[in-house]
């Protein structure tokens, strides 16, 4: 019973240290199984839906978007939805102001270099264009940082809210620690609705002992039938929350997913994807990138030389991406290793300058580790199964905020049993006696 109380008092503490997190992520969730349709109501103008003709390839619409943003370079064009095509963009780097004060030598080429800052190029103002992938015309412009000032905001920031709490870095951290925590603590709460031993006079079986704890009686009373969501929910989604808290430890904390994973499984841990940034002060320039559109032209060939080298098939493009840390291209498509219905994660890496392949990433079949991963993100992302699946991802949302609001509930009536109880045990003190006043008055002789 000692260690039963102990992890009746841990499954508590860490509940009540999790509910306003997993309500959050709760009820964002719920939202973001129908994020396109959401995206489609608050920003018909970006998200007009399908249209008739032939789509801009990806390198067509990163030019165009740099044709009418100037001042802007492409760093990632997707079809993000039917009829919408995303540009994500970055001031384009001013030129580097050179100090010939102080001059590099190479003694192997025999070149010379010369120091140069490079300034900060003023804002653009929004980090998002987005076209009409036919037509190649602007849809609209969005800012993915707060503060929310159109329809078009909502769903971005909703998004930030489940993964990120809003808050960057330090949201996912902290987000990242309630995946780790509710990952465990599923274990614990499974076991504590298992029958107690109560000896050998109880005649029931272990099994008819446990099924009240998968049954909710609605005739009961109100703290009862909170209990009984609590516990039966619980139960009977045991291996999808565990999936589910799993895969927000992959989302948030890498560190704890990636070493677990190599342990049970073969397991890759992908190469950390940098994110383009201006260059600073250099003795040596940059090699200058290819353009989108002959990134993507290299991209194809590549991916259809390690199709009919992996026998899968090629079935759409979905996205290119040059990243300025390691000047790499990743150009994705879908294809027959994809499990996901909405995007496509099979991609080649090559080198942004020379072309030279360097990695092909498949979302299944290479990796059994992979694999796993990628089915329990797309269950994640409700991107599996068709609309079914998504009307199942948005009820369970709603199950975990009632887990959560629940579990606080019973807590709180529980306590508020302890102190009652320890009021009643405490002794009685003694009536307090009134003296009255006149009794100090000294008699006068």
């Amino acid at each position: 019973m000692i260690t039963r109380n102990l992890w009746v008092f841990l499954h508590r503490w860490t509940g009540l240290l999790m509910a306003g997190f997993l309500i959050v992520v709760g009820a964002t969730g719920s939202l973001l199984a129908f994020m396109p349709e959401l995206n489609r109501l608050l920003a018909p103008q970006i998200y007009p839906g399908p249209r008739e003709g032939k789509e801009m390839a990806l390198g067509e619409l990163a030019r165009r978007a740099e044709t009418l943003v100037p001042a802007g370079q492409a760093t990632q064009v997707s079809y993000v939805q039917p009829g919408t095509a995303r540009v994500s963009m970055s001031p384009r780097p001013l030129p580097l102001i050179p100090d010939y004060s102080v001059v590099y030598a190479d003694p192997v080429a025999g070149d010379e270099y010369v120091l140069g800052a490079r300034p900060e190029p003023p804002p653009l103002g929004f980090d998002h264009l987005y076209l009409d992938p036919v037509t190649g015309e602007e849809l609209g412009r969005l800012d993915k940082q707060p503060p929310i000032t159109s329809g078009a905001g909502v769903m971005p920031f909703i998004d930030r809210l489940h993964f990120r709490l809003a808050m960057g870095e330090w949201g996912g951290w902290i987000l990242g620690i309630v995946a780790v925590v509710w990952t465990i603590d599923c274990f614990n709460g499974l076991y504590l609705t298992l029958p107690i031993s109560t000896g050998k006079g109880n005649r029931k079986s272990w099994l008819a002992r446990w099924k009240p704890a998968w049954l909710v009686k609605l005739s009961a009373s109100f703290y009862r039938v909170n209990l009984d969501l609590h516990r039966a929910f619980g139960l009977w989604l045991f291996a999808v929350l565990l999936l589910f808290g799993w895969s927000s430890v992959y989302f948030n904390m890498r560190s704890v997913y990636d070493p677990v994973m190599r342990a049970v499984f073969d397991f890759e841990t992908p190469p950390t994807m940098a994110h383009g940034r201006s260059m600073g002060a250099s003795h040596k320039a940059p090699k200058e990138p290819m353009s989108f559109e002959r990134a993507q032209a290299l991209g194809e060939s590549l991916m259809a030389e390690q199709a009919r080298e992996g026998g899968f098939t090629v079935e759409r493009p979905f996205r290119l991406t040059y990243q300025e840390g390691p000047n790499s291209f990743t150009y994705s498509v879908r294809s027959s290793r994809d499990v996901g219905l909405k995007f496509g994660r099979s991609s080649v890496v090559f080198d942004a300058s020379t072309g030279a392949f360097r990695s092909l990433r498949l979302p299944t079949g290479q990796h059994s580790g992979n694999t796993f991963t990628t089915w329990i993100v797309e269950m994640h992302l409700a991107n599996l199964f068709g609309l079914w699946f998504r009307i199942f991802v948005c009820v369970l949302g709603v199950g975990i905020v009632m887990l959560s609001v629940t579990g606080v509930y019973i807590w709180w009536k529980k306590r508020s049993a302890r102190v009652a109880s320890a009021a009643a045990r405490a002794p009685a003190k003694a009536p307090a006696v009134s003296i009255p006043a006149m009794a100090f008055v000294e008699k006068s002789h």
